[in-house]
């Protein structure tokens, strides 16, 4: 532990110049006295560190003494920096282990190259959740990343989504992964690779057995794997529909990607009205109901026929909350010829999700 402090205590002196003992010791979270103790070993070891005395002192190294990292260009100084992910580092457990390990580096640095790394983190920040999605609580992600980093086998009690919910599974913990603010567990059960969520692992314990790491396994090769298979496989059924270009347009901001990227892949051409024919992956009848409810009047579902009998259901109960009125009608048109000004021929973000135009129907 001292031996560390020692260290700590050079490279902040290496990397914010003059420090006071007050400083030094809030920065390394001893006492005053122990401060006084450490600049002493150090100068008995040969660290040329120095007291100035006066209202602007403060301990200092003399000009000129650094450690240099050689060999690092400006741009792979910069890239380490911008690697630096403090919340995700800390939900691991390893928050003060990062910031240590950036302080060596800035110490170790030339100064234009440490200087550089500081306006990298000024002007770029990485905030991994998604909007308006409130983090997930994950008690047992430090202790997960300890049993994956020292391969120890472990056992969970986890609950999923169907029948029986609460489950119990001993594991080989092969990695984690963070996706849109979600922490994942990937690992070995019953001789398959397994993808868990970590939010919903109720009690972990790490079991005094070695884990069984399958060889050449590669996480990031694996995960992928898994996001593609689970993109493919949980679309199970599909909607035929018909919708305005300005509906297509606007599925690349309302659907999630594999549905938005398949609808427009396999849109028809449109008709003189602006109108197409498509196909969209759905996970369910229920899903797709609440998805294509995003489009309002500027689709219509061909098939299946549940869903559209479910859309019309929607569509009538909704005419009967809020049935037409002269001055609905006026704010309605107004809004539409508004929108469509703003937006452009093809849908874009100002284009009108309103009344679609009148058109045969098919």
């Amino acid at each position: 532990m001292r031996a560390s402090r020692l260290v700590s205590l050079l490279l902040l002196l290496q990397t914010r110049g003059r420090m006071t003992a007050a400083e030094l010791s809030e920065a390394l979270e001893v006492s005053v006295r122990t401060v006084y103790r450490d600049v002493e070993s150090l100068g008995a070891a040969g660290v040329p560190v120095y007291a100035e005395r006066g209202p602007a002192g403060g301990y200092r190294l003399l000009d000129g003494y650094r450690t240099r990292l050689t060999g690092l260009t400006a741009g792979e100084a910069e890239a380490l920096f911008l690697a630096g992910v403090p919340g995700p580092a800390a939900e691991l457990g390893l928050g003060s282990v990062l910031a240590n390990a950036e302080l060596k580096l800035r110490a170790a640095l030339p100064t234009d190259l440490a200087d550089r790394g500081g306006r990298i983190r000024q002007r770029f920040h990485l905030d991994a959740p998604s909007w308006f999605r409130e983090p997930e609580p994950t008690p047992h992600l430090a202790a997960l990343a300890g049993a994956v980093w020292e391969d120890r086998r472990i056992r969970v009690r986890y609950r999923r989504w169907q029948q029986p919910r609460d489950v119990t599974r001993t594991l080989d913990p092969l990695g984690v992964v963070l996706k849109a603010g979600r922490w994942y567990l990937v690992a070995a059960a019953a001789g398959q690779v397994r993808t868990y969520r970590v939010g919903a692992i109720l009690d972990l314990t790490v079991l005094d057995e070695p884990a069984d790491r399958p060889a050449g396994f590669d996480l990031a090769v694996s995960w992928q794997e898994h996001t593609e298979r689970y993109e493919r496989g949980v679309y199970r059924a599909e909607a035929r529909v018909r919708m305005t270009e300005a509906a297509l347009a606007q599925t690349v901001h309302l659907f999630p990607p594999a549905m938005s990227r398949a609808a427009r892949d396999a849109a028809g051409a449109p008709d003189a009205d602006g109108w197409l024919v498509t196909t969209v992956p759905i996970e369910s009848v229920r899903h797709g109901h609440v998805e294509l409810l995003k489009l309002g009047a500027q689709v219509e579902v061909l098939a299946p026929a549940e869903l559209r009998e479910r859309l019309a259901g929607t569509a009538h109960a909704l005419a009967a909350l809020y049935p037409p009125t002269v001055a609905g009608e006026a704010l309605v048109a107004a809004a539409t010829e508004d929108s469509a000004a703003a937006g452009d021929a093809r849908g874009g973000p100002g284009a009108t999700l309103g009344p679609p135009r009148p058109s045969v129907r098919r």
